[in-house]
Formats: structure tokens, sequence, C-alpha cells
């Protein structure tokens, strides 16, 4: 049996809760795990100068993946400061950001959603740290595009829609963005003559926004520049339930980082009632990811049954802590993958 080798990062706030509840939730698949802390964030940046050490860049290099719960990022500017997860995405060439929307027996879940919001995770207005002007009321950022990272993210999500239904929708702006969408339109279709098969259709980011509203299942697999993913997977979030419900994956062609939506909660935090279930469904997507694929769905499985019958925890109505719903879904589990 191959062992895996995952590294967790609790980070902050509440990530010091979501983070031991999916633990309990790994140990429960059966499989061969060997587990490596390392530290990020706000935190970590308070107590060393920095929000990720280079010993934690080395474990998650050392790593088959790595599960991180959340990162604290300051509204002000901080000197030496930097965003852990911005960071890391960067520095490790993390290029995809792959948010699942997916239907769950939760209070406001839309029925039918089965969705990928495929983000562009390294350019865009998100590296306007070296590229910005501002003097009194003005400020300017740069929005980087370039064709090759326009033309790697399509060819990624390209890959997943042929996995699924071999549909894909192509998010942009180029109506009003023609220089900058443009290229990424033009890279997006170089990329699709690789793969016949995947029916693809421009989608102005406005208009995706309400039909994503209005019919969510008229949607597979959806690409796009890195701020429109941020707020579409966002919207799409709510589709399912929330930020308590959403699951995300930082994918690079060698290291890969999973982490819940959700930040870090500062209000809730320490209190043992944040709800894991984003995190317990970034780490079936992290099994998903090495090729486990039974155990994945299992998971998915195992969340979706203790969701319907409970217990649950408070922001879904019910009264459970952090851990007894860990508990439960890796009860569950573990009936399932022995049944």
């Amino acid at each position: 049996m191959k062992t895996y080798k995952i590294t967790l990062i609790e980070g902050d706030g509440i990530g010091h809760e979501v983070i031991p509840a999916a633990k309990l939730v790994l140990e429960a698949t059966g499989l061969s795990l060997q587990f490596d802390e390392a530290v990020a964030g706000w935190e970590t940046f308070e107590q060393l100068g920095t929000s990720v050490p280079e010993e934690t860049v080395a474990k998650i290099k050392n790593s088959d993946a790595t599960l991180f719960g959340a990162a604290t990022s300051p509204t002000r500017k901080v000197e030496g400061f930097f965003g852990a997860i911005r960071y890391l995405r960067r520095r490790l060439d993390l290029f995809a950001n792959v948010r699942p929307a997916k239907y769950h027996p939760v209070p406001g879940a839309v029925k039918g959603t089965d969705l990928l919001v495929v983000r562009e995770n390294t350019e865009g207005l998100y590296v306007e740290g070296e590229r910005r002007y501002a003097r009194g009321r003005v400020a300017i950022a740069d929005r980087v595009i370039t064709y090759d990272a326009s033309y790697r993210i399509a060819d990624f999500a390209m890959k997943l829609a042929s996995r699924r239904k071999n549909k894909l929708a192509l998010v942009h702006k180029a109506n009003v963005l023609p220089l900058s969408d443009g290229l990424f339109l033009e890279a997006a279709y170089d990329a699709a003559a690789n793969h016949p098969a995947v029916i693809t259709e421009e989608v102005i980011v406005d208009a995706c926004a309400m039909r994503l509203v209005r019919n969510p299942s008229q949607f597979d697999v959806l690409v796009m520049e890195n701020l429109f993913g941020d707020i579409i997977s966002d919207l799409t979030a709510g589709l399912v339930g929330g930020l308590g419900i959403a699951p995300s994956g930082n994918i690079g062609e060698e290291n890969a980082i999973f982490e819940p939506v959700h930040g870090s909660a500062p209000d809730i935090a320490g209190k043992g009632i944040a709800n894991p279930t984003a995190a317990i469904l970034s780490a079936a997507m992290m099994f998903d990811h090495l090729g486990e694929y039974q155990v994945a769905a299992a998971i998915e499985e195992a969340v979706d049954l203790i969701l319907e019958s409970g217990p649950r925890t408070p922001d879904l109505g019910g009264n459970a802590s952090t851990m007894e719903f860990a508990a439960a879904v890796a009860d569950k589990l573990q009936e399932i993958l022995s049944s």
C-alpha cells in the first residue's frame, strides 16, 4: 500500500479547529498516511516575521499534497506581510484554482447544481503588488493577462471537462476589455484545438452571474481569469449553502494545496462550533487528485448522509461541535468503506 505524505497547515482562526476535524476523517479512510504539520498565516507572521517560513515551503514540496485551514489577511497594509495563500500560489506555481459547487442537503442549496469554477491563479489584478501607483485620490493597478497563463488554464479546464460532460464555458469581459480578455479568449481557443470533443461557449461575466442564479444546472465547467473567478466562485458557493460548504484546490504541475473557501472567522474562532464540512470536502478533493477516487467519493457520501440526518453544526441549525460532526462523518465513512 502506498503511503501518502500529507502536510497539514492549520493557519489562523478556525483553521485550528477544522483541520484537526478533517484529520479525524482522513484517519478513517484506511489509507496509509504520513502527516507533517507546518505553519503559515497572520499568526505565523506575528510570531516569526514572515507569513510563510521556508521550512513550510520545503514541507509542501516534499509532500504528495497539502491541506490548509484558513488564513487571515489584514485589510490595512502591514510592512513585510504577504498573504500566505497568495504567496504559495505564486511561489509554487499553483496556477489552477478549482472550486466545485455541488448540491449537498443543507438549507438554501439549489438541487441539481454540480459545476466546477476553474480560476487562473497567478496573474490578473491580484499581482498588482509590484505594479501599482497611488497618489492622493488616484490609484492605478495593472491587470496582467498573458497568453501562456491563459492557454495553460484553459487547457487544464478542458481536461477536467473531458472527464465530466465535455462542456466548457469561457467566462470573460472582452466586450469592454478587448485587449486583455481578447488575449485570454485567443489562448483558450488555441487550447481548444487540442480538445475537439469539448464543446465551448463564450459567456460574458455579468451575464454568467445572472444565468448561474437563474439556472446553475446549465453549466458544468467554467474557466476564467483570477478576479472573475474569485467573485463567481463565491456566487456558486452561495448556490450550495455558503462558504462553510465550499472546498477548493490550488493545483500546479508538481504541488497541490487544498483548502476550504471560507476565511478564518475570528468571531467564532476558539468556540469549537466551526463547520468543518468545507475542510472535509477539500480532503475529498485531495484524494481525487491523488487518484484515490473510491475514497474521495466515499467521503462525499458520508458527508451528505450526516448533513441529512445530523448531527449538524450551529450554522446549519444544529448544536453539534466541530469535532462531533467530524466524528459522525468518520464513523459513517468507515461504514461505507467496509460495506
